[in-house]
């Protein structure tokens, strides 16, 4: 990859992340609860939202080692306790961002899909489609039910009370389980990607 892609690389997974992020802070206002309006993150500002694991060492070791670049903002805050439904108001808030996510990466998949065969910038492809890559990696690995992943924050809402012992496990240990993952397991999301990537655009990843 050549600086300057690289450099257009990197804003575009800081600014999907932070479209992410405000996701989920405007999903919780939708709900009823400001605490994200409040703390002054509801703002495409990233120097409010940036995380150096998530946001700059995470997505620098897996570019280095997979080539499967993904990473994370500061979590959006906001209160349970002030949804108008619990239940459903956290499922939503924690599907807001991958929503987002996804919604981009059609909306930009559908683009590169239309403008094949026209004469288009140089630099052009690339870009377009490193957004539709990097939308749809945040969106797969958002799903992975390992906290502090929005996939989580949807299974422990729908997983019985008698199942309490693996939201346990799951949150005591998170950050092994993360690592684990990310070191190991985090290449077999990349076929998935590929194929959502052909569905969406009609081209080879």
């Amino acid at each position: 990859m050549q600086a300057t892609d690289a450099v257009f690389y990197v804003a575009i997974l800081i600014m999907s992340v932070v479209i992410h992020e405000i996701s989920h802070g405007f999903m919780a206002e939708y709900f009823g609860d400001r605490t994200a309006r409040n703390a002054g993150r509801l703002t495409l500002n990233p120097l409010k939202h940036l995380d150096l694991f998530g946001s700059i060492i995470l997505p620098a070791v897996l570019y280095f080692s997979s080539g499967f670049v993904v990473g994370w903002a500061k979590p959006v805050p906001y209160n349970p306790d002030n949804l108008t439904d619990r239940k459903w108001g956290t499922i939503a808030v924690a599907s807001a961002g991958i929503i987002a996510n996804i919604c981009i990466a059609i909306l930009f998949g559908l683009i590169l899909r239309f403008s094949v065969g026209f004469n288009v910038p140089a630099g052009f492809n690339f870009i377009i489609s490193s957004i539709v890559v990097i939308n749809l990696a945040l969106a797969i690995f958002n799903l992975v039910p390992i906290p502090p992943l929005d996939g989580s924050k949807i299974l422990f809402e729908i997983l019985p009370e008698s199942f309490y012992f693996i939201v346990r496990a799951l949150e005591q240990y998170s950050l092994v389980f993360l690592i684990i993952f990310v070191v190991f397991l985090s290449n077999y999301l990349f076929p998935v990607m590929a194929f959502l990537y052909h569905i969406i655009t009609g081209l080879p990843i």
